[in-house]
């Protein structure tokens, strides 16, 4: 009896100790993932802070090849020679293509517009990625899906209407953008384990940036003043490698969160990026959010949670 109740006892104790390493684990995956997104946030508000001093297509074309660049040479160090080798090199093109639309789309909408909406009608990427899967992938849209959307796209449409009057139809680049990185995820979802994530955060920024290079060139020759080049001041040159650096370590922050937490829990920590872009801009820019865009970002934050419960298992009674 007595050593069935010691065998008790430790047993009570080691779960106790694993559900406290578990608890503790996430805590700090949630931690990882607010750090990664509020660092995602600030770089960003450094890309607004260079709006109007370089052509926008410039601007992604040296952050994606200073992001080759640190990733390749770290990539070298860590895996060798080996993880240079491509398999499946045209979904990565794909890949590249993708997030190349999606950050001029971006760097352009924070020239236009107050940095908190266009990042807040970027959240509806969720939605648009849920109909891409279905248009492209054969995936059912769910109910859930359908009702999100519509009121993700009614949210979009009350934060662009003071936008729309000021910058015209411009204003829609954010869309883009999202539209961009809904297409990055269905490539991404086409090369997923075939390389590492550091591997994989390289091969994106190597075959992005020969595309953004050239972009920058034909923006060039068009002749329109806010897509010529020139020689940038110094500064633009160093935010383009601060915010190389950022976005790398965010991206690593919020990997590194998946790890500790599951994916699910991890999915509505975006949101806080859309509240850090809301109050870098309100404080660096004296971009004040009126009423109109708070009650529009609601709608789509309250539509991308909504979307993520949904998805989310039933717990059995």
């Amino acid at each position: 009896m007595i050593a069935a109740a010691r065998f008790l006892n430790e047993a009570s104790h080691m779960a106790s100790s694993a559900e406290h390493r578990h608890i503790h684990a996430g805590a700090h995956g949630l931690l990882f993932a607010l750090a990664g997104y509020c660092l995602l946030s600030m770089g960003d508000a450094v890309v607004k802070s260079m709006a109007g001093l370089w052509a926008p297509t410039a601007i992604a074309a040296l952050r994606y090849l200073f992001g080759a660049i640190g990733l390749g040479a770290i990539l070298a160090i860590k895996e060798g020679r080996a993880a240079f080798s491509v398999v499946n090199p045209l979904a990565h093109w794909g890949r590249a293509l993708s997030v190349s639309f999606a950050s001029v789309c971006f760097f352009i909408s924070v020239k236009l517009m107050p940095l908190g909406d266009a990042t807040a009608i970027t959240f509806v990427m969720p939605m648009i990625t849920a109909m891409l899967s279905a248009l492209f992938l054969g995936e059912k849209a769910t109910r859930a899906t359908w009702i999100a959307s519509i009121v993700a796209f009614a949210g979009v449409l009350i934060v662009l209407r003071p936008n729309v009057a000021d910058a015209g139809w411009a204003a829609l680049f954010p869309l883009g953008s999202a539209l961009g990185m809904s297409a990055l995820i269905l490539f991404n979802r086409k090369v997923a384990g075939q390389a590492s994530v550091l591997a994989m955060q390289f091969y994106v920024a190597a075959f992005a940036a020969p595309i953004l290079i050239a972009s920058a060139v034909l923006g060039e020759m068009t002749g329109i003043k806010a897509m010529q080049v020139g020689m940038p001041d110094w500064t633009v040159v160093a935010r383009c490698a601060l915010v190389a650096v950022s976005a790398s370590v965010a991206h690593t922050l919020i990997f590194l969160a998946t790890t500790r937490a599951s994916a699910a829990t991890i999915a509505p920590m975006t949101y806080v990026q859309l509240l850090v872009a809301m109050t870098v801009g309100a404080f660096a820019f004296g971009d004040l959010p009126d009423v109109t865009s708070l009650g529009g970002s609601a709608l789509i934050v309250g539509a991308g949670l909504y979307l993520w419960r949904s998805a989310q298992p039933r717990k059995a009674k």
